[in-house]
């Protein structure tokens, strides 16, 4: 199995990365601390991580080149952003 990195797998680390410190310091919205939602906050952090794994397991088997996996997955962080963006 070849170990390829892609903008999926950051993306991943990231929401990972984020639900254990929600975990540990806790969650903070505008200064104001939210005691009883930390734990609801990291649990969907983890789902979004699941979600963009999934996600990309899915990318990589419909594009086995390389650099179009990395064009096609950036393009969509950008949509998903954009997205975002535009509903805010």
């Amino acid at each position: 199995m070849k170990l390829r990195i892609t903008p999926l797998n950051f993306a991943t680390t990231f929401f990972i990365v984020v639900a254990a410190y929600i975990w540990i310091y806790g969650a903070k919205i505008a200064g104001r601390p939210l005691e009883n939602w930390s734990g609801t906050i990291g649990w969907i952090f983890l789902l979004f991580a699941a979600v963009v794994f999934f996600l990309d397991l899915i990318f990589r088997n419909f594009f086995a080149e390389l650099k179009k996996l990395w064009i096609i997955e950036l393009c969509f962080i950008a949509l998903v952003v954009i997205i975002f963006l535009m509903v805010k």
